[in-house]
């Protein structure tokens, strides 16, 4: 028998955190937030690319993701699948995508065809391009635009 947490089985989970093209550090603040939070972790897996933490708090895992995205900076993604139905009410199970960013402030990258230094990683990716010294704010969603130059 599987021993139950507040009534749930270990393996209950509301949430999955999906870590893609992360450093080590990113996964170590990860797993200390939560330990730190006290939220169950269901299981851990290995998979191409990175990690998915399924936890017992969706709620939490979307905070999670949020903190992840300020810390580091990266692109974050939230989706939400019908789990079912209790009471009349529908359960939902979230997924959080967090893929870190590959550059870093100061950095020299390409983006649609234009040398730019970045600025700022943050809520968003603030860059400047070398001649023009024009300021452009990139979304995340737009992220993969970006190419870090060869020094």
């Amino acid at each position: 028998m599987v021993k139950s947490i507040e009534g749930k089985r270990m393996e209950y989970y509301e949430a999955i955190i999906q870590l893609r093209d992360i450093e080590q550090e990113v996964y170590d603040f990860s797993i200390e937030q939560i330990e730190k939070g006290k939220i169950h972790i269901a299981k851990v897996e290995d998979v191409k690319g990175g990690v998915d933490i399924y936890l017992a708090d969706r709620d939490f895992a979307k905070t999670l993701g949020k903190k992840l995205q300020l810390k580091f900076g990266g692109k974050l993604l939230l989706s939400a699948s019908l789990y079912g139905i209790k009471d009349g009410r529908e359960i939902f199970r979230v997924t959080i995508l967090f893929r870190e960013v590959t550059f870093v402030k100061g950095d020299r990258v390409d983006y649609k065809g234009d040398e730019c230094i970045v600025k700022t990683v943050a809520k968003e990716i603030v860059l400047q391009h070398i001649k023009s010294g024009k300021i452009v704010h990139v979304k995340y969603k737009e992220m993969e635009k970006i190419k870090l130059m060869e020094e």
